[in-house]
């Protein structure tokens, strides 16, 4: 397999709309990619001509025949992209919404009196449905508690909690806040060894961006993304259940076919649009190596994206030229540990006795885009324990350069070391 060298990185980049400027700002670096990665270009263009279609799928007219065959084609492609041989795809309102909606349904077909199990990593979208519809549902939920220092969970931590009467379970594939991911197919597997019947539902919107997806061999029910972190757009998410979950008795209209998870009529330009992220993930599978096989190029190119950001978060806690790293710098301390192979291509930081937001702050006024997490609903289950108000997000993707990390490090030196001495101790015990 061959690296992303500079430039391929420059044909990459040309892909991508406002890849080093913001229309609004002006010339930017872009790390706020756990927040929604760029956009294809060709993803703009698909949107643009599908929105100007007016005709609807299910209608006996050519153009509605089309439609209808763009998202099939569609359906096969995120197949392709995913490895899943089996269950099917639909989009819904965002990934958030359609974790809800596969673990409630998961939830009310469940014995009462069984079990929910999930992590104290896991963002929300999962937490609270999982919460919400244990209670509903006359269920226990039971918590495996996430390992602070490494920022992640592991099977054996999973392992610990279960019984035979879980019947649900979920799992967060890559945490947004401390970019560490989670063996899913290992804590699965543990899942299945005690309780084999368990419904298990997996939030993959942070990880899909950064490397595989394989589904086959996760052993799981559910799996949802959000591909404005995926190279698409924003207004949809999509989901994979399996031909078990799509089953069970679930939302729907009376009469409609048993197995359809769709509500309404969907926008064609959505499903079109993945399939210009699986094109795009092809063309680079076939730059980085000689394969044939459309999946085993989607495959390499997921191992170059894994290797180039690690190139990259390696350079930004290790240094680059003579540029100090962040685990050199005074003041600055890393979430999850300076050499974390869990790690997704981002670093969360803290600078002693600095606010984040005044940090972001002082780095987005020199074209750096990075961003906040608040101990709030979203991120209090991460930052509480490590005794953090908040905490700075940079996330990168792929199309990032070690030339836009050095300008990140030229940027932080000073802001971290004018931090206030008497204040520093007293800022984070992180």
């Amino acid at each position: 397999m061959h690296e992303i060298t500079p430039e391929l990185l420059a044909k990459i980049r040309s892909r991508f709309a406002h890849v080093d400027e913001c229309p609004f700002q002006g010339p930017r670096v872009f790390f706020e990619n756990a927040g929604g990665a760029l956009t294809l270009k060709s993803v703009v263009e698909t949107s643009a001509r599908f929105a100007a279609i007016p005709d609807n799928q299910g209608r006996d007219n050519p153009a509605s025949h089309a439609l209808v065959e763009i998202i099939n084609r569609a359906k096969a492609d995120m197949a392709v992209l995913m490895n899943a041989s089996s269950g099917q795809f639909f989009v819904g309102e965002s990934g958030t919404e359609l974790l809800f909606r596969m673990i409630r349904t998961s939830c009310l077909n469940a014995p009462k009196g069984a079990k929910v199990l999930g992590s104290s990593l896991e963002h929300p979208a999962s937490r609270s449905a999982a919460r919400r519809w244990a209670e509903i549902a006359g269920l226990d939920y039971v918590n495996v508690q996430h390992d602070d220092s490494t920022g992640t969970v592991t099977a054996e931590a999973y392992a610990a909690h279960l019984t035979p009467d879980v019947a649900v379970a979920t799992i967060l594939h890559t945490s947004p806040v401390t970019g560490m991911g989670v063996d899913v197919a290992a804590v699965a597997a543990a899942i299945r060894k005690v309780a084999p019947d368990c419904v298990i539902i997996v939030d993959g919107i942070q990880h899909a961006a950064h490397g595989q997806l394989d589904i086959d061999s996760y052993g799981i029910d559910g799996y949802a993304i959000s591909p404005y972190k995926v190279f698409s757009r924003h207004g949809f998410g999509v989901a994979w259940i399996s031909d078990r979950l799509g089953a069970l008795p679930h939302d729907m209209l009376i009469g409609a076919p048993a197995t359809g998870w769709e509500f309404g009529t969907r926008d064609t330009g959505a499903y079109a649009t993945m399939s210009d992220v699986v094109a795009y993930l092809d063309w680079l599978g076939g730059e980085v190596s000689n394969e044939t096989d459309r999946r085993r190029r989607i495959e390499a190119a997921g191992h170059a994206i894994h290797a180039h950001e690690k190139r990259l978060t390696d350079a930004m806690i290790h240094g680059t030229g003579n540029l100090k790293g962040l685990r050199e710098m005074e003041n600055v301390v890393i979430l999850g540990g300076e050499d974390n192979p869990a790690r997704e291509g981002l670093v969360s930081i803290v600078v002693k006795g600095i606010k984040s937001t005044d940090v972001v702050t002082r780095l987005n006024d020199q074209g750096i885009r990075t961003h906040t997490r608040k101990a709030d609903h979203y991120s209090r289950n991460i930052l509480d324990p490590l005794g953090l108000p908040d905490c700075i997000r940079i996330s990168m993707c792929h199309y990032n350069s070690e030339h836009e990390v050095a300008q990140l490090l030229s940027a932080l030196e000073p802001i971290a070391a004018a931090a206030p001495a008497e204040d520093a101790m007293a800022a984070t015990q992180a």
